[in-house]
């Protein structure tokens, strides 16, 4: 399974400190913690709306990003530091838009955690700039390990379809789904999806155009196809060096095996199917017994 980071921003607001409130923040704490020691604020996390990669997450990849997300720390524009830890998420839960409709069509539904802080000269600044809405832009961090295209319901890196490209009037997007890990969630200055905002960590840093996104999916074809032909030459070497070894069950372990693994052991492989087709002298030579002489047995 393929596991991708992803970073979607969203928004903070102001809220008070309840008796349950309490209850679940002193989960975290070490010490039970008053109502005037603390600072609770919500935030919107991640929804479910096309951002401008066009992705979007699965209702099921928020409601289990919810659980994975208790208990995170926020820090300052994903700088991942113990001393930037400025507060802790101590739940979460579904929200809804009434009567607001996303691209995809669906009611727009977003992700909403609440967290507090300490009430401490150190964190006064902070909660100032909060409360004046200077500090209101937040953007999650966390892993899912499906992207999977609106269009054909296939893996969008396999299917070939295009994300951001029509196809017979329906727009195609990549759904996010399986969530893996929940890394943390962070103060950002700019928020960069429509409406809730979205900043995903990927291995680019800036959009791709249409043409570009299809000639690396092009390009990651030609790589899937290499892998696969390795693997099929690993299955067939497999078979002809043990006569007794189930290929299925074989090819099985062998898809979840990487270059450097199929390489070396296609070439182990190799060695045994060449010793089988020519297996040498039935007389070998080794050294013994005798002073510095060669004796065959």
């Amino acid at each position: 399974m393929t596991v991708t980071d992803v970073k979607k921003t969203g928004g903070v607001e102001q809220g008070g400190v309840t008796q349950a409130d309490l209850a679940e923040i002193n989960r975290f704490a070490k010490g039970e913690l008053t109502a005037e020691q603390v600072y609770t604020f919500a935030l919107r996390l991640c929804d479910n709306e096309v951002d401008r990669d066009f992705e979007r997450f699965s209702l099921d990849c928020l409601q289990r990003l919810g659980k994975l997300f208790v208990g995170k720390s926020g820090i300052f524009d994903h700088q991942w530091s113990a001393a930037g830890q400025t507060a802790r998420i101590y739940r979460t839960e579904m929200a809804e838009e009434p009567g607001r409709m996303t691209m995809a069509g669906e009611p727009c539904r977003y992700l909403k955690g609440y967290a507090y802080m300490l009430r401490s000269e150190k964190n006064q600044a902070l909660i100032e700039e909060i409360e004046g809405g200077i500090k209101k832009e937040v953007s999650v961090g966390c892993a899912v390990g499906r992207r999977v295209c609106s269009v054909c319901g296939g893996e969008i890196s396999q299917c070939g379809h295009v994300p951001g490209r029509q196809y017979d009037g329906k727009l195609c997007t990549a759904i996010l789904e399986d969530p893996t890990d929940a890394y943390e969630w962070s103060f950002v200055a700019v928020p960069a999806q429509r409406e809730a905002g979205v900043l995903k960590k990927t291995m680019v840093c800036r959009d791709f155009s249409p043409e570009e996104r299809l000639q690396l999916e092009k390009e990651a074809a030609m790589g899937r196809s290499y892998l696969a032909a390795l693997r099929q030459e690993l299955v067939r070497l497999a078979g002809l060096a043990e006569e007794d070894l189930d290929c299925a069950i074989f090819a099985r372990a062998v898809g979840r095996m990487e270059e450097e693994e199929l390489l070396e052991l296609t070439r182990v492989l190799k060695k045994q199917v060449e010793r089988r087709r020519w297996p040498g002298p039935q007389l070998a030579a080794f050294h013994g017994g005798g002073i510095g002489d060669d004796f065959l047995v």
